[in-house]
């Protein structure tokens, strides 16, 4: 079965080849190639930078749609902290996981209770004194591929237990072969998502053998579903468990704070990330102790598949855990909470299989990029002129891509053209000469 490297899509019917994304895009993962984007596979982390950016929509996350429910006999929602920020009607969690029952799924889980329970471990592994520090948290999965391709020094400091997402998938089967006397592949598991990292998780997740989750649908369109929902609701069931600890999940700042770590930080938006990561590995974070980092500014609430704005929706998370209490949740001996396999460096820029054709093709890179004029425009279709040079020698771009060695170039020939016409000006006179002799 052939990889599943990336959830985010192009439309290139809505594409116009404006750059906005190739010059934002936190791995170098898109080029513009005849007018059009294009996404490298391999270095695509699913952070959602490009969906936000784009002026002309043409980014796209694929999650799955609700007739997935009609494969299994018994449907659970997964339901994000995330979502329980997006509706103006209410803030009612009985009310909102209702809903989602009249909906059409047959139970809720809240991925509330998976984070309080990974919280747990995760002050457990601190007290422990078995981590590096400074511990980054593994709960974002596009942060996760960030490190493994472009900071692999930094994957023994992951935390490697599994998300709140993971956990709460096993957990939610688990009590549900024992309520309903199903086999556990009879039962459904579907993730009510804030972003496209987690879609990519389930379908080739790089730290567990075989996800939990069995799909994975985007906040945007439950809510569009739900928006006429409330009004017919007959009956709130009482549905909510999860602690205020678990809620906070949702924004910024809420996983850190959970822990037991005196000295953390949270850092949420990728390119935040990046220069926070970068500083770890200079050596100048050493007296933190733990570091939470979300791909999305704002934090899950601040997804590309969220509906509200991220500041009202945090805002809105912070009223909810006000007015509910911190309770404990107990999950089963039975759930394992760390990686089924180790994280591993996903390298991106394998030249060649042969290591001296690999650096022979890396001195070709250094010395095309010397030859570059190093403005990093993106007119060439590629991020800067070291992508673009890469480009080149793999085959993908060529040298006259980049305007200023084409302008070199019709400059070069112009010259040529007319230093040839002076020459045929010039035997054109001297046969005159001859003739008029």
């Amino acid at each position: 079965m052939e990889k599943y490297w990336h959830s985010v899509t192009l439309d290139k019917d809505l594409c116009k080849g404006c750059t906005h994304c190739l010059k934002l895009c936190p791995t170098q993962a898109i080029r513009v190639q005849g007018g059009k984007a294009k996404i490298l596979k391999e270095r695509c982390i699913d952070c959602g930078e490009c969906i936000r950016v784009c002026p002309y929509h043409a980014k796209k996350a694929v999650t799955d749609s609700f007739e997935m429910l009609k494969r299994f006999k018994h449907s659970i929602a997964l339901v994000a902290p995330a979502f329980y920020g997006q509706f103006s009607r209410t803030e009612d969690i009985d009310t909102i996981l209702t809903a989602l029952i009249d909906l059409g799924f047959d139970d809720v889980f809240e991925v509330a209770k998976g984070a309080q329970a990974v919280t747990k471990k995760t002050n457990e592994l601190l007290a422990s004194g078995e981590l590096l520090k400074p511990s980054i948290s593994s709960a974002c999965p596009a942060v996760v591929r960030l490190i493994a391709i472009k900071f692999p020094n930094l994957i023994s400091n992951i935390v490697p237990l599994k998300s709140p997402m993971e956990v709460s998938a096993a957990q939610a089967r688990e009590e549900a072969a024992i309520k309903t006397g199903l086999s556990p592949d009879e039962i459904g598991i579907f993730f009510i998502s804030p972003c496209a990292a987690k879609a990519t998780f389930i379908k080739g997740g790089y730290t567990v053998n075989k996800s939990n989750v069995d799909g994975v649908i985007s906040i945007k369109d439950v809510c569009i579903k739900m928006s006429r929902q409330f009004q017919k609701i007959a009956d709130v069931k009482n549905l909510h468990e999860a602690g205020s600890s678990g809620v906070m999940w949702a924004a910024s700042g809420g996983e850190a704070e959970a822990t037991t770590a005196k000295k953390f930080i949270a850092v949420d938006g990728i390119h935040n990330v990046i220069k926070v990561l970068e500083e770890i590995e200079d050596g100048k974070l050493g007296d933190i102790e733990y570091v939470e980092a979300l791909a999305c500014p704002g934090g899950c609430v601040g997804g590309p598949l969220t509906t509200e704005n991220s500041f009202s929706a945090r805002a809105k998370i912070q009223r909810i855990c006000k007015s509910i209490d911190d309770t404990d949740v107990t999950f089963g001996e039975n759930i394992n909470m760390f990686w089924d396999q180790a994280m591993v460096y996903r390298p991106v820029m394998n030249l060649d299989p042969d290591i001296n054709e690999a650096m022979r093709k890396l001195n070709l890179i250094d010395e095309l990029y010397e030859q570059l004029p190093k403005l990093d425009c993106g007119s060439c279709g590629s991020p800067g002129c070291r992508t673009l040079a890469e480009d080149i020698v793999r085959g993908y771009a060529k040298e006259t891509d980049c305007i200023f060695k084409l302008r070199e170039k019709v400059s070069a020939m112009a010259r040529d053209m007319l230093e040839l016409e002076g020459q045929n000006t010039l035997l054109s006179s001297k046969k005159s000469e001859e003739e008029n002799k």
